[in-house]
């Protein structure tokens, strides 16, 4: 019964976005559907999962449809929330953002933004290509208890498959930086944003290097080059424009170079009795024109890595220590699939023409005035979905770090890896929610929103086991 009053204390100041107090409610619904869900399939898991009427089910597909829910209040109130509950992980005066893609699986051609995508990976259970969303998302780091390290999603929209406008040349990159903006002017806060090597591109670094108060720390191609200032000389200066690079050098031939590495301990998270060496130069780069701070590092197990940030007052170690955290936002995606199921929803467009195997964007600027607010109106469903689901991972994790033991406490079940001395699972924290709220129903206060709302929808004939009495 505590966690769920705690799940409400945190859930209560979302109501900003909602138009109407009946909106906010269905919304409240929504998150406490997420939040105890054993089955990911779309809506229907939602009524199930809390023994809704069948009429619920309409209700819930239009709420993730209707205008009374604003996406853009509701993402600035889930970031103040985090700011609030959370333990922001800082170096210095900077907290850390991880930005990355996720490409999630869509078989259905009534479906806009569907698309067929290639996965880059490494692991050879995944197909090359899919049809489906590619969602970019960006998280926040958190600490929790014993130095642990959590990422918090704070939003993620899908970028890729539609075209407004033949006017439109934003690329992917391009919506990324706008979404970070969008996050970031509701943190008053320096941030230093993580990401992999394809965002180490000037479309990310200039407008981070023109707003002062944010930087990159990112990986780059091992075949990277940089260049040396240029020379000063006292001569006088002969016809055409002084020079603006030096020598140039191709940083993969560093690494031959051993009398320039310094050798350490590993800063990564989790690694322990790791030596590492590491170098440290300040090069211009040609992409921005800027002098950028790179780190080469020669790690036993991980090979040779090059690391760079615009931010030349990080120490080496800060940077390598910085970029080891941008796997944190792996973890949140996979309990996003597997345990939340932030990403199975399965709204589909009546009116819409399938989509062909053959083909890739959908031009909107081709299609009438009528059909184009019908596609906006299902993509704003698919960010609301997906909304609600990092607010219940956000959620879960906060029971976790805040409320570890009461969790432990009321998980009436075993694991054969449990450590009750260690902050608990989002898997953890949304078995012992489910087994909860019949208690939470009975014992808390008549008045209470969440217990009434319920109470109002629930059909005892599909959970006979959570019969509400009186």
């Amino acid at each position: 019964m505590v966690l769920w009053l705690q799940w409400y204390n945190c859930v209560k100041y979302l109501r900003p976005a909602c138009s109407r107090s009946l909106t906010f409610m269905w919304l409240i619904l929504a998150l406490a559907g997420m939040s105890i869900k054993t089955e990911h399939l779309g809506v229907t898991s939602l009524v199930r999962a809390l023994g809704l009427k069948e009429k619920c089910y309409d209700q819930l597909r239009f709420f993730f449809h209707s205008n009374a829910l604003k996406l853009d209040v509701l993402t600035n109130c889930w970031i103040k929330i985090v700011i609030t509950h959370f333990k922001l992980l800082k170096f210095g005066e900077y907290i850390v953002l991880v930005a990355d893609g996720i490409k999630v699986g869509k078989e259905g051609k009534k479906m806009p933004a569907v698309k067929k995508l290639h996965q880059e990976s490494g692991n050879n259970s995944k197909p090359e290509f899919i049809w489906g969303h590619s969602f970019q998302t960006i998280a926040i780091l958190v600490r929790g208890v014993f130095g642990s390290v959590y990422a918090v999603p704070l939003a993620s929209r899908i970028h890729e498959g539609i075209v407004s406008s033949n006017r439109d040349k934003r690329t992917l990159i391009d919506k990324l930086v706008h979404l970070l903006f969008e996050i970031t002017k509701n943190i008053e806060s320096k941030a230093i944003l993580v990401a992999d090597n394809y965002y180490a591109n000037k479309k990310v670094i200039l407008p981070l290097i023109k707003s002062k108060t944010l930087h990159l720390v990112s990986r780059i191609k091992i075949n990277a080059v940089a260049y040396y200032l240029p020379e000063l000389s006292d001569k006088k200066s002969g016809r055409g424009r002084k020079k603006k690079y030096g020598a140039k050098i191709v940083l993969r031939e560093l690494f031959s170079k051993h009398h320039l590495f310094v050798s350490t301990n590993s800063p990564v998270y989790g690694e322990k009795n790791v030596t590492i060496s590491y170098c440290c130069l300040d090069l211009l780069w040609r992409p921005i024109g800027q002098l950028i701070r790179f780190v080469l590092v020669d790690h036993p197990s991980r090979g040779l890595i090059i690391l760079m940030t615009t931010n030349l007052t990080l120490h080496p170690i800060e940077v390598i220590s910085i970029y080891g955290y941008r796997f944190k936002i792996e973890v949140a995606f996979k309990d996003a699939l597997k345990t939340i199921g932030a990403y199975s929803y399965h709204f589909w467009m009546k009116a819409m023409t399938p989509i062909k195997r053959v083909s890739g964007n959908q031009f909107l600027h081709r299609e009438s005035k009528v059909y184009r607010i019908q596609v906006e109106r299902k993509i704003k469903a698919y960010h609301a979905y997906v909304q609600l689901g990092c607010i219940t991972q956000g959620l879960l994790l906060h029971l976790s770090i805040n409320f570890g033991a009461t969790v432990w406490a009321g998980f009436r079940s075993w694991l054969r890896t449990m450590k009750k001395d260690l902050p608990p699972s989002v898997m953890v924290v949304k078995y012992t929610l489910r087994s909860s709220l019949l208690e939470f129903l009975i014992g808390s206060a008549l008045d209470h929103p969440l217990k009434k709302f319920i109470g109002k929808n629930a059909s005892p004939d599909m959970m006979p086991e959570w019969k509400l009495t009186g």
